[in-house]
């Protein structure tokens, strides 16, 4: 995805869960939005093949996207890799 991000391999913003976190994400990084998103989706809604982890814990065994951050908190995003 750093494509998108102009190579960086971490982008930082001021949020206070993960929704807006990857809102931010999203304003400040144009194309990756439907990378992460479900499309037409009425609310937002991760593609399944995404993971996202806030200090190494899956959010989807938290509050999902609203899952809270702080300062220092660090967000990843993993594309799911399949192969054989």
């Amino acid at each position: 995805m750093r494509q998108f991000t102009s190579g960086a391999d971490t982008v930082s913003v001021e949020a206070s869960n993960v929704a807006e976190a990857l809102r931010l994400l999203v304003e400040s990084a144009p194309g990756i939005e439907p990378r992460l998103f479900k499309a037409g989706a009425a609310t937002p809604t991760l593609n399944r093949f995404i993971n996202v982890y806030v200090n190494d814990e899956d959010i989807r065994f938290m509050q999902n996207l609203d899952t809270p951050v702080k300062n220092g908190d660090a967000i990843s995003i993993v594309p799911a890799i399949a192969g054989g």
